[in-house]
């Protein structure tokens, strides 16, 4: 079961992304996966080794990152928030994205290593877009905060529109998410705040 990941379509040509969308990626996080596709389709091919891969799309929920490099925006928003600024926006917001509760990727783990198939790669994602609007929207609205988000100039060049189909995981692999996004957010800000509480209670 190796994980892959929807980065390595890069930006959608056309959407929903079906499995078959064309490798745009434009970053080494996105080679890297890529390449470990084609070496595990080699492994398969020469040695019979039997494979399936998932191409997630943007993964939240709790335990997710809130302290290394890469933090998912989700905690930036979140932390702005509870530190009574506004949150900041890069670009006008319009980035849309698909979004999925971890326990619902679990789930489709689980159901790859069971399904009767091999040399398959399926995206897991609700097959949903979400704007960056949005989900901050939601952020503000599930912490009770009136606070405005502030927006600036992007300066990175990102990946600004991706939404997976997911009918070849559903067929195959008997999955779909089945958990909204502000019932997933919910959860995230539970966990999150369980965490403050034990570090305040830590540093007593």
């Amino acid at each position: 079961m190796y994980s892959s990941s929807a980065s390595v379509y890069g930006n959608a040509v056309q959407t929903p992304m079906t499995e078959d969308h064309p490798f745009n990626n434009r970053t080494t996080y996105g080679a890297t996966k890529i390449a470990n596709e084609q070496m595990l389709r080699a492994m398969y091919q020469q040695h019979g080794l039997p494979f399936v891969g998932h191409r997630y799309m943007n993964i939240y929920g709790p335990r997710m990152d809130y302290q290394g490099t890469y933090v998912s925006v989700i905690m930036r928003v979140l932390d702005k928030i509870w530190a009574g600024e506004r949150p900041v926006i890069f670009g006008d917001g319009s980035q849309v994205y698909d979004f999925i509760y971890v326990g619902d990727t679990a789930e489709a783990n689980i159901l790859s290593m069971k399904a009767d198939c091999a040399d398959e790669f399926f995206n897991i994602g609700m097959g949903v877009g979400t704007t960056i609007n949005e989900l901050v929207q939601v952020l503000l609205e599930l912490t009770g905060s009136d606070l405005e988000p502030e927006y600036r100039r992007q300066e990175q060049s990102f990946v600004t529109y991706r939404i997976g189909s997911i009918d070849k995981a559903e067929r195959l692999l008997g999955f779909r998410a089945h958990t909204p996004l502000r019932e997933g957010l919910a959860k995230v800000i539970e966990w999150r705040l369980a965490q403050k509480n034990v570090g305040s209670l830590e540093r007593a």
